[in-house]
């Protein structure tokens, strides 16, 4: 355990005990801090019958927040490799003059 931290995340108010690298502890506490507040939102705003509900859909969003950001990122990426090519034609057909 050299070097790793042991800390608590409380999240839909029951607390895990974690043995963590120092540099995760922050990321885990807010993504802590996330959960609850999504917990909090989805309570306020839906009938829900218990915590496993609210987890389920807080889970759901996490993933396809993360879904969605892999897609947008493909895309991107695409998007950038079309432009290269383009400029590599253009400059193609410069240096050929």
């Amino acid at each position: 355990m050299d070097g790793k931290l042991r800390i608590k995340i409380s999240i839909a108010d029951r607390v895990y005990p974690l043995t963590v690298e120092p540099a995760q502890e922050e990321g885990l506490r807010s993504a802590s801090k996330k959960i609850d507040a999504m917990i909090k939102q989805f309570e306020e705003n839906y009938a829900v019958r218990d915590k496993q509900d609210v987890l389920a859909m807080c889970a759901l969003q996490f993933a396809s927040q993360v879904e969605q950001k892999q897609i947008d990122n493909t895309i991107d990426g695409e998007e950038t490799i079309e432009r290269i090519k383009r400029l590599n034609t253009l400059l193609d057909q410069y240096l050929e003059k």
